[in-house]
């Protein structure tokens, strides 16, 4: 094929992605619209349509109004035209589900695997993709690829894991994104989980359109998702926002990262537990977490959540301590990057204002008053899915930028 032959065949291509994405963004258009918006003339706007509609990604839906001449047969986008899968990692739970190409979920579910072991995983994991597949009964040309929320540094220019501080200590150097493109042959995006939910709030949640935000995630770990100008903040090789591991308490408890007080080792989900079952045990007031501590010999944290807006409660007392502290983390995020909105998300956000009056209290000690006092601090409305609605987010924005074949080729 000759440069020119090819340069040609990108050039359509790249129109077909535009005006695919053109036609998305709009709840119904015209050819006439199209071709006014982009410039290309009518009869390459017909081939290009054609080609959409033929393939399913575009489907005609009525007659638009007349300025005078025949009316316009309007367009519409077919989300149900493809299907992507999205999968949230954590140590022992993963969920994983199938979304159409407007993140409807057809398939959510929760899998235990147990994710120290980084091939044992994934092979669990790719097999449970299999077998979703099959039951869907969607054919395997319209599932158009796979993103993965993965807690850990992704390096942006090799899709490398790099670690994982929560994942264990097998988890360095992996290739993830080959090893499940090989083993289930989807096209996969790994995306750090944060980052993914940062990009689910923006698509689809509270903070939609909104172009300078943090999702804040609070869960096995803790760390910030980032979004400038409408674009996720990477830095230099894709590891912005790890404030979990900026450190509180120099004299506070080891964390996985090898350093002393991290703010995960003090406020993250393993933290938490750990610290109500060492101080229970000492705990003499009548409280409903004790009551369950003295029955089950351990408490959990769907029993700390459970009891954390019990006013005076042990577990409101530790939760509040805890957003307190993420509380100065956040002032140090919005220091630096001058937020318009904070979204705090993940397992701890269940406690709703127990966890919020605290944090923002801190923000509002911590943060710098100019800077402060026009962001606005919220519960994320997706909670504890995020992350799997972000690795949803992930697949679908990078098949739409024009990232997979299946839909550049139409």
């Amino acid at each position: 094929m000759s440069n020119e032959v090819g340069n040609l065949q990108l050039v359509k291509k790249l129109n077909r992605i535009s005006i695919l994405n053109i036609i998305r963004k709009h709840n119904t258009i015209s050819r006439q619209q199209l071709a006014k918006l982009t410039g290309l003339t009518p009869a390459a706007i017909t081939g290009i349509v054609r080609d959409l509609v033929a393939s399913g990604y575009v489907i005609e839906k009525g007659l638009g109004k007349s300025n005078g001449g025949r009316r316009p047969v309007k367009l519409q986008f077919n989300p149900d035209s493809g299907y992507v899968l999205g999968a949230e990692i954590t140590r022992n739970s993963t969920t994983l589900g199938m979304v159409n190409l407007d993140a409807k979920p057809l398939i959510l579910k929760q899998y235990n695997i147990d994710m120290t072991d980084p091939q044992q995983g994934l092979s669990r994991l790719a097999d449970e993709v299999t077998k979703m597949i099959i039951e869907s009964g969607i054919e395997s040309k319209n599932i158009l690829g796979m993103g993965v929320a993965y807690p850990g540094l992704v390096d942006i220019s090799t899709r490398v894991v790099k670690r994982s501080p929560n994942l264990g200590k097998k988890w360095r150097d992996i290739p993830i994104e080959n090893w499940l493109q090989e083993m289930t042959g989807i096209k996969i995006f790994v995306e750090n989980n944060s980052n993914a939910a940062a990009m689910a709030e923006y698509c689809f949640g509270r903070g939609k359109e909104t172009k300078n935000m943090a999702y804040i995630n609070l869960g096995e770990g803790i760390s910030a998702g980032i979004i400038l100008n409408g674009m996720l903040a990477y830095g230099f090789r894709g590891y912005t926002g790890e404030i979990g591991h900026l450190v509180i308490d120099e004299d506070g408890p080891l964390c996985n990262c090898g350093n002393n007080g991290c703010l995960e080792s003090l406020c993250a989900v393993p933290a938490l537990v750990r610290k109500a079952n060492n101080e229970l045990s000492l705990y003499n007031q009548k409280d409903p977490l004790k009551a369950i501590w003295l029955e089950k010999g351990e408490v959990k944290i769907e029993d700390i959540m459970a009891n954390a807006n019990n006013v005076g409660s042990y577990a409101q007392k530790l939760i509040r301590q805890a957003g307190w502290y993420i509380g100065k983390a956040i002032a140090a995020i919005i220091n630096v990057f001058n937020p318009e909105a904070i979204f705090i998300g993940g397992i701890l956000a269940e406690a709703g204002n127990s966890l919020l009056d605290p944090l923002i209290e801190s923000v509002q000690k911590h943060a710098f008053p100019e800077l402060v006092r026009e962001v606005r601090i919220e519960l994320s409305s997706m909670r504890k899915d995020t992350g799997f609605y972000g690795a949803c987010a992930i697949a679908i924005r990078a098949l739409f930028e024009g990232g997979v074949d299946a839909l550049l080729g139409v």
